[in-house]
């Protein structure tokens, strides 16, 4: 807060939300802390930039009298956000009764001893979209305790999913391996079993000799019994 003997200033410098190509204001309170009325006049280095909002009038004893200032839209921003302006408050006893109207340049000359209070205001610019605050971290760089837990759970059920979809398959194909392997292996046991049925034939063929007309029928009984058993084993298994 500036402070003189006429007004108190709150706040004592000219904060304005900066966003390129938008208009900003701020606004500041004059107190009036003596028994007589005050008149306000404002000043600035770059009145075509701001427009204050009034620029002067009276301020009654033990009264307060509110002031806005707007920035126009800017282009471009000033290096490092500094801004050079200034605004200078002066402040002066007044006649009692006098009213705006009756405020002239007159009133604020400094001659024949008339004391004029001066205030001078800096202005500053401040983000007008502030970043939001950063969530709290166990350790710089890392996540949470809370989220790797989190995290470490969803790794674990996803694990668990992929693991389970690659052993179905695992399991069933080995269990289709396993019934090939032995159907194969009875298949080539029943053709062992053909084979020799086969030479066994042919030896008692050749015993009975060609001309032995008794012994042709026996053959080809025995032969397609056999014969029979074989396919009925083989259709039996698969």
């Amino acid at each position: 807060m500036a402070t003189g003997d006429l007004l108190s200033i709150h706040p004592s410098e000219l904060k304005f939300p900066f966003e390129l190509r938008k208009q900003s204001s701020c606004s500041m309170q004059l107190t009036n802390k003596s028994d007589n009325y005050v008149a306000f006049k404002v000043k600035t280095t770059n009145p075509k930039k701001y427009c204050v909002r009034p620029n002067s009038g009276i301020v009654l004893p033990g009264s307060t009298c509110n002031v806005t200032v707007t920035m126009q839209a800017q282009k471009e921003a000033p290096p490092d956000m500094q801004c050079k302006d200034k605004f200078l408050l002066q402040s002066v006893a007044a006649p009692d009764g006098v009213t705006t109207k009756d405020i002239t340049p007159e009133l604020f000359d400094k001659a024949d001893g008339k004391v004029v209070e001066e205030v001078k205001l800096r202005v500053v610019y401040i983000p007008a979209n502030p970043p939001s605050p950063v969530p709290e971290e166990s350790e710089e760089g890392s996540p949470s305790r809370s989220s790797n837990v989190e995290n470490g759970s969803q790794d674990a059920a996803l694990l668990n999913a992929v693991s389970r979809s690659l052993e179905e398959p695992k399991e069933k194909s080995a269990e289709a391996w396993s019934m090939i392997s032995k159907l194969t292996e009875e298949k080539n046991t029943a053709l062992q079993q053909n084979q020799k049925l086969r030479q066994e034939l042919e030896l008692i063929r050749k015993r009975n000799g060609s001309s032995n007309a008794g012994g042709f029928p026996l053959l080809v009984v025995l032969l397609v019994g056999l014969i029979g058993i074989l396919i009925g084993y083989v259709f039996k298994r698969t």
